[in-house]
């Protein structure tokens, strides 16, 4: 087969499954809104469900729904029938997906559902269908076709589906307020958790790890400090300790070739750059490194956030890079 026809028949599915989710714009109506609101007052848990393919669907909400405010769990139907309904309770909400709203398994939990009197949320693709009827919001998922050749394998009301439910999972946090900071709350692993929830406190050199000398002490010493701390960089402090200037070793290479030996008769506030970078302790660590890039700067000064400041660290871009951010 041509590569040219490999294209040809990709491009096409996936021409398919965009035009079932761009179908899928006409379907946010009343019902959505309705969704949307039940599912904002729900006090108990957002229970998917589902089988084949939709329970796969199911999953991939659900944890969409936990993530992002609204506490969830995936009930596989054959299991709820066989015990797992304990775990649900009044205050619960179902959210069930089924394309042909005869999913036999989801069908039998209904009548211990409706018992539980707990409320049902359908996502289907035959309104008219058991399920579809016996949902008491039902939001209609159907697809004009399958991308399958065959019209067969879930494919496109799969796509479908998933869109229906992230637009209900993200317009519930979107209007519950969920945050940057709930955010990390639900998410403290991985590179995500560290963009989130990692700050310059956390990684920052303190102490008497911080590069300082007074303005007054020599350019000699001040590069000893340099490469004493290995920082690249030493803060430069006035006799109240109070933090006026920097020097790089960028600085003092150029202050060499401007002054030659001479500059090691200077002292430390001849070549500092007055008001240095900083950033205050509890800033992420992820923000520090984008100032330093807009800055061109490798290192920030770091200060605590009381009221009167007070200078607690340094952290240097190799550091952040090392937290593997």
């Amino acid at each position: 087969m041509k590569s040219a026809d490999i294209k040809s028949i990709a491009k096409n599915l996936i021409k398919i499954e965009a035009q079932a989710v761009s179908l899928m714009l006409e379907r946010v109506d009343e019902n959505f809104e309705k969704a949307v609101t039940l599912i904002i007052g729900c006090s108990g848990h957002l229970i998917l469900t589902g089988i084949g393919k939709s329970g796969l669907i199911s999953k991939k909400i659900s944890s969409t729904m936990s993530s992002t405010g609204t506490p969830s769990i995936y009930l596989h139907p054959g299991d709820a029938i066989h015990g797992d309904l304990g775990k649900m309770k009044q205050g619960d909400i179902l959210l069930f997906i089924s394309n042909s709203g005869e999913t036999a398994e989801i069908i039998k939990i209904i009548p211990y559902i409706n018992k539980k009197k707990i409320l049902k949320i359908g996502l289907v693709g035959k309104t008219n269908s058991t399920l579809g009827r016996n949902a008491d919001i039902c939001i209609d998922t159907s697809v004009n076709k399958e991308a399958c050749s065959l019209n067969l394998a879930p494919t496109a009301s799969t796509a479908a589906a998933l869109a229906i439910g992230d637009a209900l999972a993200l317009t519930v946090s979107k209007l519950k307020g969920f945050n940057k900071n709930d955010f990390a709350e639900n998410h403290p692993g991985g590179d995500l958790g560290k963009k989130l929830l990692l700050t310059v406190e956390d990684i920052c050199h303190k102490n008497e790890d911080i590069p300082l000398i007074n303005k007054s002490k020599s350019i000699k010493e001040a590069l000893l400090i340099i490469s004493e701390k290995g920082l690249g960089a030493v803060g430069v402090v006035d006799d109240r300790n109070k933090l006026v200037g920097i020097i790089t070793d960028g600085d003092v290479r150029r202050s060499l070739e401007n002054f030659g030996d001479d500059l090691f008769k200077k002292t430390a506030n001849f070549i500092m750059s007055k008001n240095p970078k900083w950033i205050k302790s509890e800033t992420l660590a992820i923000e520090a490194l984008e100032k330093m890039e807009k800055c061109g700067i490798t290192s920030l000064f770091i200060f605590s956030t009381k009221e009167e400041k007070e200078l607690t660290g340094i952290v240097h871009i190799h550091d952040i890079l090392r937290a593997g951010l």
